[in-house]
């Protein structure tokens, strides 16, 4: 199921969200947009996030262009909202220059990468039935 815009997107909220898929009932898939609009779909994303409670994010970044502070920041909340619940974040499909930033700023050690949706949803697989 995908949702654009005005969505109930499965647990009891409606609000306003970007490319988003339940992929599975503990996988999330994201289409993450351009700034300006990228902040505040991270805080939605977030909320989100934290009323569902049980799931791991995978993040295409292929319509990002330039990243701000502010939504690092964001990232940064979403990643620490996953890890205190034994749940990931996984971005994939950076531009070369998006991946610039986050090495030029030591995010990444951090957060985990991988080269497409594919290539992360395998990752969660294959880790998944290790934490089952």
């Amino acid at each position: 199921m995908k949702f654009n815009t005005q969505a109930d997107v499965g647990f009891g909220v409606r609000r306003r969200i970007m490319g988003f898929q339940n992929w599975s009932d503990d996988v999330i898939l994201v289409d993450l947009p351009r700034e300006p609009r990228m902040r505040s779909e991270l805080k939605t994303l977030v909320e989100i996030c934290r009323d569902r409670g049980d799931c791991d994010v995978v993040m295409d970044f292929s319509s990002v262009d330039i990243m701000t502070s502010t939504s690092i920041s964001g990232l940064l909340r979403l990643r620490k909202l996953l890890t205190d619940c034994n749940h990931r974040l996984i971005f994939c499909n950076i531009p070369a220059a998006t991946r610039g930033v986050f090495s030029v700023v030591g995010l990444d050690e951090v957060f985990e990468f991988t080269e497409d949706k594919f290539a992360a949803l395998a990752t969660l697989q294959s880790t998944g039935d290790k934490r089952k």
